[in-house]
């Protein structure tokens, strides 16, 4: 939902300095904190509501997931895609000990990257800095036929990323009007040459505008 009221609401109840400096791996919960970094600007904080109950059924959903699995495209029939990972903590997980804090300076959470591939070159999508408890995301008007590649890295832990690679096929609703615009110009093209046909015909035959010789003889004699 919005980010105003929500980024409002944080920024009273805890110190801008609290809310930028976000744990290394916290629990999943059901917020999820997350900023857009797009142009050196570190946008504004936003929350959205994780969707750790997804199922990707095979009627309306395919997925595609990284070598180790620990990240997963839910690539949806309305063009949109889900992203789902894990981390493998590199310590057996002790539910008595406190999360691991940030030292000071040090940034929390996951980086999420994206890139495209155009005609001739490659685009860079604008990345996101994602809270710790994040552990899905959703992504929107993406580009059809197009390959894309996504990569979520913990930030403050020696961790290799994990990467994604797929593209969108166009839905229904794209193949129809694609459909459509085929026929319609197939149909564009017959009628010109119709109209061709047509004008041809009257000028040549209907309406000859140059008299036979041999007539012109034989109406002289007679």
């Amino acid at each position: 939902f919005g980010c105003s009221f929500l980024a409002l609401l944080a920024g009273a109840r805890a110190p801008v300095s609290a809310v930028r400096r976000w744990r290394v791996l916290g629990e999943a919960g059901p917020l999820c904190a997350y900023r857009t970094l797009d142009a050196g600007d570190p946008g504004r904080l936003c929350f959205r509501y994780t969707q750790p109950d997804f199922r990707c059924t095979s009627t309306s959903c395919r997925q595609v997931s990284s070598p180790g699995g620990q990240l997963t495209a839910n690539i949806l029939s309305n063009g949109s895609v889900l992203i789902q990972w894990t981390v493998a903590h590199e310590a057996p997980h002790d539910s008595t000990a406190p999360p691991k804090s940030l030292t000071p300076g040090q940034t929390g959470g996951f980086r999420l990257s994206c890139w495209w591939n155009g005609s001739y070159t490659q685009f860079e999508c604008a990345g996101v800095h994602l809270g710790s408890s994040c552990r899905d995301y959703l992504l929107n008007e993406l580009h059809t036929n197009v390959p894309y590649r996504l990569c979520v890295r913990p930030y403050a832990l020696e961790l290799t990323e994990a990467c994604v690679e797929f593209s969108l096929a166009p839905g229904g609703m794209q193949d129809i009007v694609i459909a459509m615009t085929t026929v319609g110009g197939a149909i564009c093209v017959m009628l010109v040459i119709i109209c061709l046909l047509v004008a041809y015909i009257t000028e040549n035959i209907m309406n000859p505008t140059v008299p036979h010789p041999h007539r012109s003889h034989l109406h002289t004699h007679l």
